[in-house]
């Protein structure tokens, strides 16, 4: 079984790293490009193309249909084919509302519309949560309808987190990637065991790091709205899919998610939700970055948090675990007042 995930691991990154020289191509002929003269909240100096997230999809599906047809280990679990079918179909239903996103910048109330639709669609296709492990004790099993509220509002969470993180060269990708690698993990421990899981996570870590490779600092392609969105999608599923390891994901992105709900606060009492989608530099990234910190310190930080809270889950009981994710609140809101003051002075 290792081997078939180190073979598949790394046909999907070399598919993503050199898909991702045709895709910046493709791109930058078409003019799909981030141009930061169209934004004053922009960092970087030149235009950069844009669709980095098709790269990533393409490797993700040619891997998924090779494992299909020359390996058991996908319908070796609870997964079926009908919800691979709706993955893959959620997945490329990002990418197309991403190409317009990015194509003609599109506004808020249409840009979302991607991102709804990918996520009925996955619930449509009978992806869902049976039940829950409560954190003070014993399992909470969902009735249909409440999973496809959880399904429907966790996916969306995570989606514009990782859209809204998505900030600074390989920030996104790198955080999402350490989620990834800890789903890998716990599906590969013996307390959980799921073949099926494990191999689609490795597939995700190699086409997100063959696309990293390419988008590290200096960047020389973005993930673009499409790709933002999907690798919170692909997260945010796995953790569905192994199921409901909905804790390990949270504590990842944790910080960012926090981030997300502050940033959301802000700008709604300052301008109601109006304001809610209107981006600034006030994300705590953004802060960093005006107090002086390099991009790529202020990557390496969120990816150490992401992978101390990460490897946390993997020994943490469910109780255990919601007093981290309180701890990380702690953190965060004194992070929060420490930037704040620091601004005003």
């Amino acid at each position: 079984m290792i081997t078939i995930l180190i073979v598949f691991g790394t046909i999907s990154f070399l598919l993503a790293f050199f898909g991702t020289i045709f895709v910046r191509l493709f791109a930058s002929r078409l003019h799909v490009v981030d141009d930061p003269k169209k934004h004053e909240k922009k960092i970087h100096k030149l235009p950069i193309p844009l669709l980095g997230g098709v790269s990533i999809f393409f490797a993700f599906l040619v891997c998924v249909v090779l494992a299909m047809n020359f390996t058991p280990l996908l319908f070796g679990g609870k997964i079926v084919f009908w919800h691979y079918i709706g993955f893959l179909l959620g997945a490329f239903v990002l990418m197309i509302g991403g190409y317009l996103d990015d194509r003609f910048d599109l506004p808020p109330e249409f840009a979302i519309l991607s991102p709804v639709l990918a996520t009925l669609i996955t619930i449509a296709f009978g992806i869902n949560i049976e039940k829950i492990t409560n954190p003070f004790g014993g399992i909470i099993f969902l009735s249909f309808w409440q999973s496809n509220i959880l399904v429907f509002v966790w996916l969306l969470l995570v989606m514009y987190t990782t859209k809204f993180l998505d900030g600074l060269d390989g920030l996104a990708t790198s955080v999402t990637s350490v989620g990834v690698l800890m789903i890998l993990l716990l599906s590969l421990t013996a307390a959980y065991f799921q073949p099926d899981v494990a191999l689609l996570a490795v597939i995700v870590l190699g086409a997100q790091l063959g696309f990293l490779f390419w988008n590290i600092h200096p960047a020389s392609i973005f993930l673009g709205e499409g790709g933002s969105t999907l690798v919170g999608y692909f997260i945010g599923m796995l953790a569905i899919i192994s199921g409901g390891k909905l804790a390990t994901a949270l504590l990842v992105l944790g910080i960012p998610l926090i981030d997300l709900c502050w940033v959301i606060a802000r700008r709604f009492r300052r301008g109601g939700m109006a304001k809610i989608f209107i981006g600034d530099r006030k994300h705590l990234h953004h802060r960093l970055l005006d107090l002086g910190w390099e991009q790529t310190q202020i990557v390496l930080l969120y990816v150490c948090a992401a992978s101390m809270f990460g490897v946390l889950t993997l020994f943490l009981q469910s109780q255990q675990k919601l007093v981290a994710m309180m701890l990380l609140l702690l953190i965060m809101f004194i992070a929060a007042m420490f930037l704040v003051r620091k601004e005003k002075t």
